[in-house]
């Protein structure tokens, strides 16, 4: 069947680098593909390529790091068919599921006891026009909305979209981030403190941690 095996780039243990998780250890099972090309994107090694898995190996391969804290991300991970079973199974073995995905792809068959944390593409991504503004339905207030801004533009759109979309009632985990290198974090900070908007400014920690373009951490 089709969701019996899956796509996957890699699977690691490293902490998790952003979300209200961050900092925490996690396995993190990243799959290949991903359907949007965001100009900042930090990941295009998650394009293409990857190995075939059986589903049942990459929970055992998952499970086998030891982590109570288990990443679905990608690439977009909501892509394959296999994931949708596969974080059953996670939550299932005991494990805190999160699945990080771009906002386009369809929420609607996540296991409810999935973290789930979802970007809103701003306009400097080049991908805006491609958010499903439904799954906003899909959400629930232990999930989280993730802006990746890369200019003042950016900011504007994402203050405006908090107070028109009413975000701050759908969860109270607004996440607020840079494009690593072209954003100043000490800008995002001053225009957060200023217009006193209901977010959390975060950034990636695993690229201080390790160098910016480091993979499998």
């Amino acid at each position: 069947m089709i969701d019996e095996t899956l796509l996957i780039h890699e699977i690691y243990a490293s902490i998790q680098g952003e979300s209200t998780f961050a900092g925490l250890p996690c396995a993190f099972v990243r799959t290949t593909g991903c359907n949007l090309r965001c100009t900042w994107c930090d990941t295009p090694q998650a394009f293409h390529g990857g190995t075939r898995m059986r589903r049942e190996d990459v929970l055992a391969r998952a499970l086998a790091l030891g982590t109570p804290l288990v990443e679905l991300t990608g690439g977009e991970p909501l892509l394959q068919p296999g994931v949708f079973p596969l974080m059953t199974e996670l939550c299932d073995a005991g494990r805190t599921v999160l699945v990080e995905t771009s906002g386009e792809a369809d929420l609607a068959r996540v296991d409810a006891r999935v973290h789930k944390i979802m970007d809103l593409k701003c306009p400097g991504s080049g991908e805006s026009h491609r958010n499903r503004w439904s799954n906003l339905g899909h959400l629930g207030p232990g999930d989280e909305i993730k802006f990746v801004l890369a200019d003042r533009a950016d900011y504007e759109w994402m203050r405006a979209t908090i107070a028109e979309r009413r975000l701050a009632s759908v969860t109270p985990n607004l996440l607020a981030s840079t494009v690593f290198g072209k954003l100043a974090p000490r800008d995002l900070v001053e225009w957060v403190l200023q217009d006193a908007i209901p977010v959390r400014v975060q950034l990636q920690m695993h690229k201080y941690v390790w160098a910016p373009d480091a993979t499998g951490v």
